[in-house]
C-alpha cells in the first residue's frame, strides 16, 4: 500500500513509525527540514521525506499522490488539512484522511459534505482524548478502561500493589477455564510484556484485564482497591476543548469544578457549559492555596488539562500528595509519556498517538471496529471482526500459532455476548475478537482473521 502523510510532527512521525513496520511504502511530506531530518534520525524506519508544501500541486504530484491508496494530513493547521485533502483527492489519492480542531465537523449530518469535497475521514483528537479521560475517571482505581461491544467485555489496566491477592503466582496457576478474567498485557518498568503460562505479576506492574462487568467488583477485591471511593466530586484544571467535551460528556452524578486562568474563557465557558453541576472557577491551577480553598483534597478524580505537559504532570503529583485518588494528566509531549509513568502520576492522555491510533486502525484488512493505544504499554488493543471462511473460524485459538507478542483476550457473539477466549475455544465467523499486541503488530492479525483467498492467507 502506498501512504502519503503531510505533516512530520508529532502525529505524523508516530504514524509513520507504526507503518513502516509492516513494509509499506511511506512518503511524508513537510516543508520543514528539521522535522524531516528529525524523523530519518530514527534509523530504525523505512520511508521517504519530502520537503514540498503540502497545498502545494506540484508538490503533491512529486510525492506520489496521484498514486497513493491513501493520504492522512496531520499538520497542526485545520484548514491546511481539509485543503490538501480536496487536492489529493482531485489529483488521484484513493482515500484522504484529515484531523481537524472544530468539534461541528464531527457531526453525522456533515459526512457526506466532506465525502463530496475530497475528505473520506476525519479525526478530531480532543474528541477522541476526551473519551479516554471520561473512561478513566468511572473508577478512581483504574488507569485505563475501555469497553467493547457496549460493555459486553470490558479490558481494566490497573496498577499493582502489595495488596494485591495475585502477585508472584504463575499466571499457568492463577488463570485457567474457570477464572472470569484474563492477564493479557503487563506493564513492567519500560518492558511491555503479552504474557505467557510462565509469566507472574509483580507489585508495581500494570496488569491488563480482560473480563466481562460482572466481575469488575471481583477484580477490585483481587487488586486490593476495596477503599478506593467510587467517583462523584471531579476537578479539571485547563478550560480549552478537551476539557469542554469532557464537561459536557459527563455523567450526571458528577459535580464537577473547572479552574481557568484567563478571565475571557472563563465567561465563554459559563455560556458554553449550562449545567448546574459545573462550576467554573477564574484561577491559576498551580496555586496550591487556591486548591485548597476549593476543596482538592475532597476531590475523587483530579484532571490536569491544560496545554503545558510539565504543568500537568506537577499538579497532578500536588493532588496526589493532597490525598486524590484518581488523576489524569493531559501529556501532549511524546518525549514526556514515560517520564509521567515513571512519577506514577495516574492515567495519561496523549491526544497524537489517540488521533494516530484511531487512524491506524483503517489501515487494517480485517474487519477492525476499534484500535485503541495502551499509550504507556507500548501495546495496541483491536477489535477485530472473524471473517467467513478465515484461518480464525477454522481452528481451535490453541492450534492458530500465534506469533509472539499477540495474545486473544475474549469475543462478543450473537447479541452482545461477552466471553474470555482460551485455548480450546473455537472462533465463528461474525464473531468480534479483542486483540492484544506489542505496538507495530496488529498488521500480523490479517491472515488470522481475513477470508482465505485461492488457498493462502493475506499477509499484509
Amino acid at each position: 500500500m502506498k501512504i502519503v502523510i503531510a505533516g512530520a510532527g508529532a502525529v505524523g512521525s508516530h504514524l509513520a513509525a507504526l507503518l513502516s513496520r509492516e513494509d509499506q511504502d511511506i512518503i511524508v511530506i513537510d516543508e520543514n527540514p528539521d522535522k524531516t531530518a528529525r524523523l530519518l534520525a530514527n534509523g530504525d524506519l523505512d520511508l521517504m521525506t519530502l520537503n514540498v508544501s503540502p497545498t502545494s500541486i506540484s508538490g503533491l504530484r512529486e510525492g506520489g499522490v496521484h498514486q497513493c491508496d491513501l493520504f492522512i494530513a496531520v499538520t497542526p493547521e485545520e484548514t491546511r488539512n481539509i485543503t490538501c485533502c480536496m487536492l489529493a483527492h482531485t489529483l488521484g489519492a484513493r482515500k484522504t484522511i484529515a484531523r481537524v480542531d472544530t468539534a461541528e465537523y464531527m457531526m453525522p449530518q456533515y459526512g457526506e459534505l466532506f465525502r463530496q469535497m475530497g475528505v473520506d475521514s476525519i479525526i478530531y483528537p480532543e474528541g477522541l482524548a476526551a473519551r479516554d479521560i471520561l473512561d478513566g475517571i468511572k473508577r478512581s482505581w483504574v488507569r485505563q478502561y475501555w469497553e467493547v461491544a457496549g460493555g459486553a467485555l470490558v479490558m481494566l489496566g490497573i496498577k499493582l500493589w502489595d495488596k494485591a491477592r495475585i502477585t508472584g503466582i504463575a499466571l499457568r496457576d492463577l488463570c485457567d477455564a474457570q477464572t472470569p478474567y484474563r492477564i493479557v498485557a503487563i506493564k513492567r518498568d519500560d518492558n511491555t510484556i503479552i504474557p505467557t503460562g510462565n509469566d507472574e505479576l509483580r507489585s508495581g506492574d500494570i496488569a491488563y484485564f480482560m473480563t466481562t462487568k460482572r466481575y469488575i467488583q471481583y477484580i477490585r477485591e483481587l487488586v486490593g482497591k476495596e477503599d478506593y471511593a467510587d467517583v462523584r466530586n471531579v476537578m479539571i484544571m485547563g478550560g480549552g476543548r478537551t476539557s469542554v467535551h469532557v464537561a459536557e460528556g459527563k455523567a450526571d452524578f458528577y459535580n464537577l469544578k473547572i479552574i481557568e486562568q484567563n478571565e475571557e474563557r472563563c465567561h465563554k465557558l459559563n455560556e458554553i457549559l449550562e449545567d448546574s453541576d459545573i462550576r467554573i472557577i477564574q484561577g491559576d491551577g498551580r496555586d496550591t492555596a487556591l486548591l485548597l480553598e476549593e476543596g482538592l483534597p475532597d476531590m475523587h478524580a483530579f484532571c490536569a488539562l491544560t496545554p503545558e505537559t510539565e504543568t500537568n504532570i506537577l499538579a497532578c503529583l500536588a493532588a496526589k500528595r493532597m490525598g486524590v485518588r484518581k488523576t489524569v494528566a493531559l501529556v501532549d509531549n511524546m518525549d514526556y509519556v514515560s517520564m509521567a509513568e515513571k512519577l506514577d502520576i495516574g492515567t495519561i492522555i496523549n491526544k497524537k498517538m489517540i488521533a494516530a491510533g484511531h487512524i491506524y486502525q483503517m489501515m487494517l484488512d480485517a474487519d477492525a471496529h476499534n484500535v485503541k493505544c495502551l499509550t504507556v504499554a507500548s501495546a495496541d488493543v483491536a477489535e477485530v471482526v472473524v471473517g467467513e471462511g478465515s484461518l480464525a473460524s477454522m481452528k481451535p485459538v490453541c492450534e492458530l500459532r500465534l506469533p509472539n507478542g499477540i495474545t486473544l483476550g475474549g469475543y462478543v457473539r450473537g447479541e452482545n455476548q461477552g466471553a474470555l477466549i482460551y485455548g480450546g475455544t473455537q472462533l465463528q465467523a461474525g464473531d468480534r475478537v479483542v486483540v492484544f499486541c506489542k505496538s507495530g503488530l496488529i498488521k500480523q492479525t490479517d491472515r488470522y482473521f481475513n477470508k482465505q483467498k485461492s488457498g493462502l492467507f493475506n499477509l499484509f
